[in-house]
């Protein structure tokens, strides 16, 4: 049996950790700083803006050419206003249809100016037709004008066409390239037609789209069905059941729910005559829905629907200020309210003491409830049928939170206080509140959606509003009435 090896005949990388030094004196490898495997690490960001002051294209060239157009855009978006400029001199690669699509639109405008013309012209020759209509909605008129030059005869008649249709209309959200089949075509004769034209259709497309003569759509077939199924078989016998048009003037948020509520994966688009127009695919439907839930947190915040990390100070600034100055407003009613009890206060200091906490507890109620009904009605989840059901609940739960805080705060005053008047005035004046801030915060977004404003963008101001108001008001009165 061979003897084991003394610890110093050992590599110093394989030394066990001394049993003469602390364990806390030993060192310890310190944990890696955790990076999203999603979005380039801050490494990357850091190589790359070094590349560009130092002005080394190879260099620049080496860290972008394995990176998705997704990352690409997102590296573009952290750059500075003047780093992007050097950045698109010095980069030998062109920003191409799929980095366009997927750069922020507050910098989009700017993107779009820098790139030479026939860089241009390439990017927008490569995305599909309701790409190119969403890319010119975000540009100024200048930068339009130069997309629209930048395509060929039948592209720019598509986009026109779609330009026509009203904004955040279907016919804006559609995308031109369909494929279609006459109805009464068999399986067979459907998969030669889109062997002989493959070099004509869109990249991605999940249906073929049988129409009669006179293009009316009549019904759709999945293309994992059409695979399936025998050459000789008809394909009005294999369309699928969840067929359902979509007419171009219809809004996009009725778009994006009925595919979220029916399943759908793409959907014919159909003119006021009924003949198809075009077809929207989940991809745009998902990004509506995106869209509509991130407008509805900004409006909630009062910082706009369109407020961006990639916006300058200016532009943030002005985004945020309108929505502070009607909450200023609200503020002075408020305190209106308290002036309006400045010699009680004066007489019983408590009351100042407790009096914010009334108005807290009020607006969290306020808030909780109107975060649930803005997104029940964004989702259409509040509708005519429930609303007074729902209505009901929200007042319910708002005495019930309002007996339990009750309580808690009545304990706290009377033995902070002293006073069991006052301990009672608080407990009357939270459950008032609270029942209050309950129905505000579900009727005021009802409210605004009944006079067709936005639900999100002013009930949290007017919820505030009123739990404010009517929990000085309730807290104050019953003090002055009962106390003194």
């Amino acid at each position: 049996m061979q003897d084991e090896p003394k610890r110093s005949d050992l590599p110093e990388d394989e030394q066990a950790p001394s049993a003469d030094i602390p364990e806390a004196e030993q060192a310890t490898p310190e944990p890696a700083e955790e990076e999203d495997e999603f979005v380039p690490s801050r490494e990357l960001i850091d190589q790359i803006r070094e590349a560009i002051d130092e002005e080394d294209p190879a260099r620049l060239d080496e860290l972008l050419e394995p990176m998705h157009a997704a990352d690409i855009a997102d590296v573009i978006e952290n750059l500075s206003a003047a780093r992007r400029r050097t950045f698109m001199s010095l980069w030998s690669g062109e920003i191409d249809g799929d980095i366009l699509s997927e750069i922020d639109e507050s910098i989009r405008d700017e993107i779009v100016e820098l790139m030479p013309k026939s860089a241009l012209a390439d990017a927008v020759r490569e995305m599909d037709s309701d790409d190119i209509v969403e890319l010119i909605e975000e540009l100024d008129e200048p930068e339009q004008q130069k997309v629209l030059d930048a395509l060929d005869e039948s592209d720019r008649a598509a986009v026109e066409q779609s330009l026509t249709y009203p904004e955040y209309s279907a016919g804006r959200m559609m995308q031109s390239e369909v494929v279609t089949a006459p109805e009464h075509w068999t399986v067979g004769e459907t998969i030669d037609y889109l062997r002989n034209e493959d070099e004509h259709l869109p990249d991605q497309f999940y249906h073929v789209i049988l129409v009669d003569p006179r293009r009316h759509p009549v019904g759709y077939v999945a293309l994992g069905r059409l695979l399936s199924a025998r050459r000789a078989t008809p394909m009005r016998d294999i369309t699928e059941d969840s067929f359902r048009p979509i007419d171009a003037f219809a809004n996009e948020a009725d778009v994006a729910y009925a595919f979220n509520q029916y399943h759908l994966i793409s959907t014919p688009v159909v003119d006021e005559h009924d003949r198809l127009v075009g077809v929207i695919t989940i991809d745009d439907a998902m990004e509506v829905l995106d869209d509509e839930h991130e407008e509805d947190i900004l409006r909630l915040a009062g910082v706009g629907d369109e407020s961006s990390i990639s916006d300058t100070v200016v532009e943030t600034l002005w985004q945020r200020l309108p929505w502070l100055g009607v909450n200023l407003a609200t503020a002075i009613l408020a305190s209106f309210v308290i002036a309006m009890f400045e010699a009680t206060i004066s007489q019983i200091v408590a009351l100042a003491v407790l009096m914010p906490i009334v108005a807290s507890m009020g607006g969290n109620a306020g808030t909780q409830t109107l975060t649930v009904a803005v997104r029940a009605l964004a989702t259409k989840s509040l509708t005519g049928s429930n609303v007074w059901r729902v209505v009901a609940r929200e007042a319910v739960v708002g005495v019930l939170n309002g007996l339990c805080f009750a309580v808690v705060m009545g304990v706290v005053a009377w033995i902070w206080f002293d006073g069991i008047n006052l301990a009672g005035v608080i407990a009357i004046a939270m459950v008032v509140n609270l029942f209050v801030a309950a129905l505000a915060g579900i009727l005021v977004p009802l409210t605004l959606e009944r006079v067709g404003a936005d639900p999100a963008l002013a009930s949290g101001t007017f919820v505030t509003t009123v739990t404010d108001v009517v929990g000085f008001f309730a807290f104050l009165g019953l003090a002055q009435m009962v106390l003194l």
